[in-house]
């Protein structure tokens, strides 16, 4: 497993040029709240001599956007108007929750961007469908900058979905079949005379095709 990636004070002042919490700084990093927290620990202020995190940490809330509650079962999702305008501030949300609303509010299609691909799975109605940005900046949603890309498309356009140890792990995955009933195998005229031209069966003799299976010359 790789180790986590350093984080440096001018990254830390860059994410917290673009958010409002420790929480969206993170999520700016592409890392964890534990990962980024003794960084922000240890770098301090110039000015006031305080910690990153004690000027990020935003305990309040002020600045972030809020939830709205609008699911049957009082579940809080994100605002989606205001991150797709860019009223909001996306780091704060998770991407799936994002994306879900999206697609529900209409602003992101189920299908997929390159090729239309939407053919959904017949057992629970899924699609292989990857959200992408054309800018590879996940926190803009504006303008159409979030899309959604086939597994194939998404291989050949963005790149790799598995790592090496994915795709050991898919090619060995195997399902066996099991039966305890004999197949109902039989020889049509055809193959019977063909057999018969090869010496490999005798119709006046032979009714049992499973005979073939264990003969040796």
């Amino acid at each position: 497993m790789a180790k986590p990636k350093p984080i440096s004070k001018e990254m830390c002042l860059a994410a917290m040029s673009k958010t409002k919490s420790i929480l969206a700084a993170a999520r700016y990093l592409n890392c964890s709240y534990q990962h980024l927290k003794p960084y922000m620990k240890s770098y301090k202020d110039d000015e006031t001599g305080l910690s990153l995190f004690e000027l990020h940490k935003n305990q309040s809330g002020k600045g972030v956007p809020k939830f709205m509650s609008h699911t049957p079962f009082g579940r809080k999702t994100p605002a989606i108007d205001d991150i797709v305008n860019g009223r909001a501030d996306a780091s704060s949300f998770s991407l799936e929750k994002i994306k879900f609303k999206m697609i529900e509010a209409g602003y992101l299609l189920e299908q997929c961007y390159h090729c239309g691909y939407d053919e959904k799975r017949s057992i629970d109605g899924k699609l292989p469908l990857l959200m992408f940005f054309k800018d590879k900046n996940r926190n803009n949603f504006q303008d159409g900058n979030a899309q959604m890309s086939c597994y194939n498309c998404y291989f050949l356009n963005i790149g790799k979905i598995f790592n090496e140890k994915d795709i050991e792990k898919l090619e060995g995955h195997s399902v066996i079949y099991k039966t305890t009933e004999a197949s109902d195998f039989q020889l049509d005229d055809y193959h019977k005379k063909k057999l018969e031209e090869l010496g490999e069966w005798d119709s006046k003799v032979e009714d049992d095709p499973y005979s073939l299976v264990s003969r040796k010359k």
